[in-house]
C-alpha cells in the first residue's frame, strides 16, 4: 500500500499559523525570577572562636579522697557467725552448754588431719553418735597454725576450724545436728565445737 504524499497548508491555514507565531511567547520568558535577597537583612554566621589552651592548676592524685580508709567487708569468723545463728535447742540447756556445764558424751580430735581425712572421719563420728542416742559431742579442730603468707590474698588460719561448721550444717550431717557452738575454755575454747544432736525419731 502506497503512502500519500504530505498535504501542504492551504492559504487560510498558513495565514492563521502566521498570526499564532506572532503572538506566541517563548517558554519561561515571563516566568517570575527569584527575588534577590537583601544582603543587609541576612545575618552572617558567627565565626567560631579560636580554641584557647586552659592552664590546669596543680593537683595531687587522690587529694579529694576521704582521709580515713573505708572498712573492709570481711567474712565473719566461725565463732562470730555461730554466735549470730538462731538458737534451735532449749535455751536453758544452751546457756549451760555455753558455760561448760554440760559434759560431752563423746569427742573426736581432727587436729592434724587434712580436709580429705577430716571430712569422712567427722561424718562417721556424728552419724554413729546420733545412732547411739548421744546428744552432746565435742569436735576438736585446733586453732590452726599461722603459716607463711606470701601471696596477695590473705590465708585463713585454721582451715579445719572454718570448714567444720559448714560440714555440720550441710547434708548428710545437717539433718541430725541441732546446734553448733564454740566450746567453753575448759573443753578447748576456740579450737573446739560443741555439737548438740537431735533426738532419734
Amino acid at each position: 500500500m502506497r503512502r500519500r504524499p504530505p498535504r501542504g497548508l492551504s492559504p487560510e491555514e498558513n495565514a492563521l499559523w502566521q498570526k499564532v507565531t506572532e503572538t506566541a511567547v517563548p517558554m519561561h520568558a515571563d516566568h517570575p525570577k527569584k527575588p534577590k535577597l537583601d544582603e543587609s537583612s541576612v545575618k552572617p554566621k558567627p565565626k567560631p572562636k579560636p580554641k584557647t589552651r586552659t592552664e590546669i592548676s596543680g593537683f595531687r592524685l587522690g587529694q579529694k579522697a576521704a582521709d580515713h580508709p573505708l572498712p573492709h567487708d570481711l567474712a565473719l569468723g566461725p565463732a562470730e557467725a555461730l554466735g549470730r545463728a538462731p538458737v534451735h535447742m532449749d535455751r536453758k540447756s544452751y546457756g549451760r552448754m555455753k558455760r561448760g556445764k554440760l559434759s560431752p558424751e563423746g569427742r573426736i580430735d581432727l587436729h592434724g588431719m587434712t580436709l580429705s581425712q577430716a571430712h569422712p572421719a567427722l561424718t562417721s563420728f556424728i552419724l554413729q553418735s546420733h545412732a547411739a542416742g548421744k546428744r552432746l559431742v565435742l569436735v576438736i579442730t585446733g586453732k590452726g597454725k599461722r603459716g607463711e603468707d606470701t601471696g596477695p590474698m590473705p590465708v585463713r588460719r585454721g582451715i579445719l576450724k572454718h570448714q567444720v561448721p559448714h560440714w555440720l550444717n550441710s547434708p548428710p550431717l545437717g539433718s541430725v545436728v541441732l546446734q553448733v557452738s564454740p566450746a567453753h575454755q575448759k573443753h578447748g575454747g576456740g579450737g573446739a565445737y560443741y555439737v548438740y544432736l537431735r533426738r532419734q525419731r
